[in-house]
């Protein structure tokens, strides 16, 4: 018999609502204030460049946006844990949609009429209400938890773009919260098992891993790390080898080693 699949825990509605609509007005306080030489400077994610990182952060909210003005789709098909998974086969879509987003002379226009149509769309809109995808139909309330970790990742995005004369965006701390746990709950769903606790204080705790499991006392097998460390590795921006050397991250354990299962989505 196939292993029972992993549900996925339950989210707070409104701090989750509130959490996204924070950090999409941290960014656009951040956009509105970049001068045109910023724009131009280069990005850890490929050739683009912090225009395109903020065209799609603009496709982060103004794709739901959107959606919530289309027909609803007449069933669920993308489960919250399934979401980070599903990304890489979306790759190309997304790389030629932003281009086409950051040919915007105003972008930051753009991104504050998008941030507020958002807004606007999304005060109406009930989380059991079924949103189109590129991957799939999610359901409202869960594919804005996976909005945290596109504003989460993309804005620590921006912070290492923009260098030490521009002033970092801030995090959300509940954004940063739910980011941290999908992607945390999402390793668990794709290497089930109990042999090896992941820790990332104060957000999550999950086991993974076949193997033995243990039942009382501290885990033969523990890694533990912080949050952003987390989100970058499990995001492809940082890699398992150079944190641990770095002492981000503390593994203990024969078993305790992500390094073949990182990262789940680019």
């Amino acid at each position: 018999m196939p292993p029972a699949k992993k549900r996925s825990r339950t989210y707070d509605s409104a701090k989750i609502r509130a959490a996204v609509l924070a950090q999409a007005g941290h960014v656009r306080e951040a956009v509105a204030a970049l001068p045109p030489e910023v724009l131009a400077r280069p990005t850890r994610l490929g050739d683009w460049t912090v225009r395109e990182l903020v065209a799609h952060l603009t496709m982060a909210l103004g794709s739901l946006a959107r959606k919530l003005s289309e027909p609803e789709p007449a069933r669920h098909e993308l489960a919250l844990l399934d979401w980070p998974l599903a990304t890489a086969s979306g790759a190309a879509g997304i790389d030629a949609d932003t281009r086409a987003l950051a040919a915007d002379e105003d972008l930051a226009g753009a991104y504050e009429r998008t941030r507020a149509l958002f807004e606007e769309r999304l005060a109406g809109a009930a989380d059991e209400r079924l949103v189109p995808t590129r991957f799939g139909a999610m359901r409202l309330g869960d594919f804005l938890v996976t909005r945290t970790v596109e504003l989460v990742v993309h804005t620590d995005d921006l912070n290492a773009a923009t260098g030490p004369d521009v002033p970092d965006v801030p995090l959300d701390r509940q954004a940063l919260a739910a980011c941290t746990r999908l992607l945390a709950d999402a390793l668990a769903a794709k290497a089930p098992g109990g042999a090896v606790e992941v820790r990332v204080p104060p957000f999550a705790v999950v086991q993974c891993v076949e193997g033995p499991r243990h039942t009382r006392g501290t885990p033969p097998n523990v890694i533990e790390t912080d949050p952003l460390t987390w989100v970058r590795l499990a995001t492809g921006r940082a890699a398992w080898a150079t944190e641990l050397d770095a002492a981000r991250v503390r593994a203990s354990g024969e078993r305790a080693d992500l390094g073949g299962l990182l990262p789940l989505m680019g």
